[in-house]
């Protein structure tokens, strides 16, 4: 039986006939052509960059922002003022001393400004972090990449809606968790190159980019086992009683009798490492040989990493070199081995009170991985190249979507999928879904964290939604092997269940890890189902936001009786008059490499006002 087989049946979120109705039909996302369209979007994520990490209030009605070291200033309206920085805004213009200089704004013209005007503030901006303590001054050349990278994720993004709107439907092929997978066709809302990926050719992204519902087989390699670590968690349901290797070796439909290890890649890396010192030492030497494309074909997910097929019992998550956003994705030794220290605390009960009070929500498991090393280096390189993360596919993966697919803006499409799903559901939806989305996929996560002090980063992609065939929140997922979080209090008790004497986990102070999931869990996952419904049109922002806290201070008792100090982060979220807040401009004209800084320093982080704090007074 496939894993989509018994899966609950949920609705098919097809295009609607209409655009929202906040965006008939005047909005640009929606009346524009793919490219214009695509530029457009890149000026509103800029300008809500901005606005945060300037701290500028917004109110509904014209807006002007001065860039005074060029002598000139962007010019817009507030079309839609967001509590949670879902903000909406008609086309920009730039006017100079003399006027508006054209009709329409150039999203590349405009990062170049607003990053310069930035860079001469030594990496600040006015009202946001910086000055003593606050980042250092630009590197050399982060303007330039940052306006290159721009350019690209312009380009892109036109290709991808001019690609959607010709064929909004799925093939048959792709499955309801692998077409939310595919529907993230603008990307992040609050970054200003949320589509740029150095080095991928136009036929590449044709076959890798889940946006184009591409697809390809993987290329291989044999290793001699001298220069291959792997491991895996004994007696895990995916590996079906083999071991990584076992199961590698089925997956590529190849067989080989002289003891050589099967190594999968992605297609992009495959033709890249060859080009590394280590892995062309390796190749030449005899102990790694490229086999080329083995297999059936994969799916991207929207990591762009990690790879699906609607008939595997796993999936795959490979390193790959490119740099998205703001990061290259290579996978590190630490969270390879990650991936089995978590499955290994789950298999001793250390969530199980979590479990126990949310039977709904659970954890993906990665329960295996395999890597190449350097011959003769017991515990290999930091970030290997070549290895894969195996990861189970959630039981009835049929009802699972991932909420970055659900929330996704679709221009030219009409409403997100998940407001067409709401929408679907009747009067009163919009908030009922709020609540139990609050319910059964927020609070699991907080009382996790009270009761074992393990932080998820699960920000949108990361957050898979269990639905019902009327398309009603019933659960959730957690995925990755990579964004785990430790309270640095919790840490003795932790290893005494594990019975080890240290921990994979990004190990941080307690307040750190508050501050990362105030970002991580509410402000950009939980508050993005707010601003999407809003947008959509199918709710006032503010009482989603009274529907939140609401549900949020139901939740206190038991999560107090989570753990000691249990209800801390949720009481923070209720009352405090700012929250933590990633700054994504800011972070890239850094160069911040996130995988590779250090836990308290992965990003440029800000306070920004708290919009649940009037809802919850």
């Amino acid at each position: 039986m496939s894993p989509t087989t018994a899966a609950a049946s949920v609705p098919a979120l097809s295009p609607s006939s209409a655009p929202a109705a906040t965006g008939a039909p005047a909005d640009p996302l929606h009346r524009l052509d793919a490219r214009a369209a695509s530029e457009h979007a890149h000026i509103e994520a800029l300008l809500r960059c901005w606005l945060r990490e300037t701290g500028t209030p917004v109110t509904p009605g014209p807006l002007r922002i001065e860039l005074p070291t060029a002598g000139l200033a962007l010019v817009t309206e507030v079309t839609h003022r967001s509590p949670t920085d879902w903000h909406r805004f008609a086309p920009t213009r730039l006017e100079g001393p003399g006027g508006p200089l054209g009709e329409t704004a150039d999203p590349v013209t405009a990062v170049a400004l607003l990053a310069t005007e930035a860079a001469v503030r030594g990496g600040s901006l006015p009202g946001g972090p910086g000055g003593p303590g606050g980042p250092g001054g630009v590197p050399a050349g982060e303007v330039a990449d940052l306006v290159e990278r721009t350019a690209e994720s312009v380009r892109r993004v036109a290709a991808f809606l001019a690609d959607r709107r010709t064929h909004p439907q799925p093939p048959p092929e792709v499955d309801g968790f692998l077409d939310a997978e595919q529907a993230l066709l603008l990307g992040h809302l609050h970054h200003p190159a949320p589509k740029s990926r150095d080095g991928v050719s136009a036929p590449d992204a044709a076959a890798f980019s889940p946006e184009l519902r591409g697809s390809f087989r993987l290329h291989w390699f044999a290793a001699d086992p001298s220069v291959v670590s792997h491991d895996a968690v004994a007696g895990a349901p995916s590996l079906a009683g083999r071991d990584t290797v076992a199961l590698l070796a089925g997956l590529a439909g190849h067989s080989r009798d002289d003891g050589r290890v099967l190594v999968p890649a992605h297609p992009w890396q495959a033709r890249d490492l060859p080009h590394r010192p280590r892995i062309a030492a390796l190749i030449a030497s005899g102990a790694l040989e490229p086999l080329g494309e083995l297999g059936p074909e994969w799916w991207p997910t929207s990591s762009l990493r990690t790879v699906y097929r609607p008939d595997a019992e796993v999936m795959l998550k490979l390193s790959l070199g490119l740099r998205l956003t703001n990061s290259r994705r290579e996978s590190t030794r630490t969270e390879l081995l990650r991936g089995l220290e978590i499955n290994r605390l789950l298999d001793a009960g250390y969530a199980d009170r979590t479990f126990r009070a949310h039977p709904g929500f659970a954890v993906t498991r990665d329960p295996a991985w395999l890597a190449v090393d350097e011959p003769g280096r017991a515990e290999g390189p930091e970030v290997t190249g070549l290895d894969v993360a195996v990861r189970e596919v959630p039981p009835g993966i049929g009802g699972l979507r991932c909420l970055v697919g659900l929330v996704a803006p679709r221009p030219g499409l009409g409403r997100s999928a998940l407001g067409e799903l709401v929408a679907r559901l009747g009067t009163g939806a919009a908030e009922r879904w709020t609540a139990d989305y609050t319910d059964q996929v927020l609070v699991p996560m907080l009382h996790l964290y009270a009761a074992t002090g393990i932080g998820l980063e699960a920000h949108q992609q990361n957050t898979l939604v269990r639905l019902d065939a009327q398309g009603q929140v019933t659960g959730a997922a957690f995925r990755d092997n990579q964004g785990y979080y430790l309270a640095a209090s919790h840490l003795p008790g932790l290893l005494k269940h594990l019975g080890a004497g240290s921990s994979t986990l990004a190990l941080a102070d307690d307040a750190v890890v508050d501050d990362r999931l105030s970002y991580y869990l509410l402000r950009n996952q939980a508050l993005a189902v707010v601003g999407c419904l809003a947008v959509d049109g199918l709710a006032d922002e503010r009482d989603l936001l009274t529907v939140l806290a609401g549900r949020l201070r139901a939740a206190l008792p038991a999560l107090a009786e989570a753990g000691p100090d249990g209800d801390r982060l949720a009481r923070r979220w209720l009352t405090a008059g700012t929250l933590p807040c990633k700054g994504n401009l800011l972070t890239r004209l850094h160069g911040i490499d996130e995988v590779l800084a250090p836990v308290d320093a992965q990003s440029v982080y800000l306070d920004a006002p708290n919009p649940l704090r009037e809802a919850a007074v």
